[in-house]
């Protein structure tokens, strides 16, 4: 019977291991190998750690776990949780079956991105969701803003002072006049057409369009959805917010007695959103480690 087993073994989860084996609580920490920032090569605002590959921050976090001997560390999937609070079952896709009395699930979530062929295969490399994460790397050069016009003027208000210009392409449909001189009042070039496809080029991307293939350093996806990684907030009936997001307090607790959440796929209902950062996630992870010592000292 551990004290806490943690689904996940991005920064909220690594985070929240090592808070917990430092308390000398017993932790199960749960690897599947996936990462929702899996393709990308470099993180970056994230300070003793800027321009780090991500693998590399794992293996060193990895490794400063293994000094503590109430942390074990498996790289194996989780399946299934069922129980209840002090008393969970969590079912492992070896067939184990481990207990716990705390659940922390950091499994994260995954970007659901439009239907634009090649997207997909830049994602994370030359396609990107978040200017505080990888616009630098684009300072002074022309950029490139796909999908929904509202979320595309939010992007082009941040991206303005770093790029040599934007350029908003729509994704299904020509924008309406209303939305281009929106887009242009935000300090935009707006594409008269969709954005058909985009391939890697040697300085950039280019993207098609029915008229030109006009070439950009990067692509900054202003459409798209997030979903989350793993089925357990369902399964377990948490409490969810509009974003698709959990819902928790702000030591991570759930709707759910004795389960905790932590990283980009939960969030409080204060906020928009969930703060989608390495460093966010890592805070969001330390404090449900917190919340669950808390809580075993009351029980």
């Amino acid at each position: 019977m551990y004290d806490a087993i943690i689904i996940g073994g991005g920064p909220a989860g690594l985070q929240a291991a090592l808070t917990l084996g430092r308390m000398h609580r017993t932790v199960l920490l749960l690897d599947s190998g996936e990462y929702r920032n899996g393709t990308v090569l470099h993180m970056h605002n994230v300070i003793a750690n800027d321009g780090t590959p991500p693998s590399d921050f794992r293996a060193t976090a990895q490794a400063q776990l293994a000094a503590y001997r109430d942390v074990e560390l498996r790289n194996v999937a989780a399946e299934e949780i069922t129980g209840t609070e002090d008393a969970f079952d969590v079912r492992l896709a070896d067939g184990a079956v481990v207990r716990s009395r705390r659940i922390i699930l950091a499994t994260g979530v995954a970007d659901e991105l439009p239907d634009v062929p090649g997207l997909a295969g830049l994602w994370g490399v030359r396609a990107f969701g978040c200017p505080f994460c990888d616009g630098h790397e684009h300072a002074g050069r022309p950029i490139a803003v796909l999908g929904a016009a509202a979320r595309a003027e939010h992007l082009i208000g941040l991206l303005g002072r770093i790029a040599s210009s934007v350029t908003a392409f729509p994704i299904d449909a020509r924008y309406t006049e209303e939305e281009r001189r929106m887009l242009e009042g935000a300090g935009a070039e707006v594409s008269a057409l969709p954005v058909r496809s985009v391939v890697s080029a040697p300085e950039g991307v280019t993207l098609t369009t029915e008229s030109g293939e006009p070439q950009v350093a990067g692509v900054f996806v202003a459409s798209g959805s997030l979903r989350q990684r793993a089925p357990f907030a369902e399964a377990l009936g948490l409490r969810m917010l509009g974003s698709g997001a959990i819902e928790v307090d702000d030591f991570g607790r759930t709707s759910v007695a004795g389960v905790f959440a932590a990283g980009d796929l939960a969030h409080r209902a204060a906020l928009p959103g969930p703060m989608a950062s390495v460093i966010a996630a890592a805070a969001a992870g330390q404090l449900a480690a917190v919340g669950i010592v808390q809580s075993l000292l009351a029980g």
